[in-house]
């Protein structure tokens, strides 16, 4: 999976970009559900190995890429303790109350994001955003002719697609590992990352890049004429800040199984195990 240092100028200019577009979309949330949102409080959670999901009071549930994080330690994970938003202490407590708590952790910053999405689903239901059902956004791209195409994090399902488009594949994954052999030689050089994402035409970004928060940092050096795909159940947030920014196409996730969802999540699945039986894939569409 995509790592969360991708640049090698190392995290003093990733950090001046790290959390704007979150912040923006969080104060949009704020705004269009007004008094409303001090209604709605947390009524399930589950902190799954790859994803993390919570259901609101409100009925909706969002997802939200799991981010490892490395200062997680049995030393340092006591600061968690027994107090509120902590392990055991979740359910009923206010989503505002969440926002402006002072622990700033991977662990609460990942439930504030599948929270948003989770808030995220009622707006844009009731919104006029372009929506297409069923479908994946790598399928509205127009590859009738060979494409150069950078795929930010190991999406397996995207590299295939692109190589038997017959485009011209390019892969920024800092944990090698995570790409199949057979795709190695797509594998872009770790100081050649900004010529690959500014080069192509059509860059493909997964939704864990909001929860590590690198997508600013991406969407920032992408040519204004590249066409931007941001994919994954992570991607399930109000878009317009996202559509602002220069994303053409979101691959968002829609729950249609809650209570399988949430056995899921919590049995170590990954976003293709959803598709199998609890969500379909919808595309919201930037029309401007």
């Amino acid at each position: 999976m995509f790592k969360s240092v991708l640049f090698h100028e190392g995290a003093i200019f990733q950090n001046l970009f790290s959390n704007m577009i979150l912040d923006e979309t969080l104060e949009l949330i704020k705004s269009r559900y007004g008094q409303q949102l001090e209604a709605i409080s947390i009524e399930k959670l589950v902190a799954g190995i790859y994803f993390t999901a919570v259901k609101l009071s409100s009925g909706y549930c969002g997802l939200a890429y799991t981010v490892p994080d490395p200062d997680d330690t049995c030393a340092t994970n006591r600061s968690r303790g027994f107090g509120d938003f902590t392990p055991g202490n979740f359910n009923g407590r206010k989503v505002t109350d969440l926002f402006m708590h002072s622990d700033q952790s991977c662990f609460i910053k990942t439930i504030q994001l599948a929270v948003m999405n989770a808030l995220s689903v009622w707006l844009i239901t009731k919104s006029a955003f372009k929506i297409i059902e069923n479908t994946d956004p790598f399928d509205l791209l127009d590859l009738s002719a060979p494409k150069r195409v950078c795929v930010v994090g190991a999406f397996l399902s995207y590299l295939k697609k692109t190589v038997e488009s017959g485009s011209y594949l390019q892969i920024v994954e800092l944990n090698e590992a995570a790409v199949p052999f057979e795709f190695k030689q797509f594998l872009v050089p770790a100081g050649k990352t900004e010529d690959a994402i500014a080069q192509s035409e059509i860059v493909i970004i997964t939704g864990s890049s909001i929860a590590n928060h690198t997508l600013d940092r991406l969407l920032a050096i992408i040519p204004a004429t590249t066409q931007v795909l941001l994919v994954g159940p992570t991607s399930s947030l109000l878009p317009d800040v996202l559509f602002k920014r220069g994303v053409n196409f979101i691959g968002s996730t829609r729950i249609t199984d809650t209570e399988k969802m949430f056995q899921l999540i919590a049995e170590g699945a990954s976003g293709f195990h959803l598709f199998k039986s609890c969500a379909i894939k919808i595309c919201l569409v930037n029309e401007s």
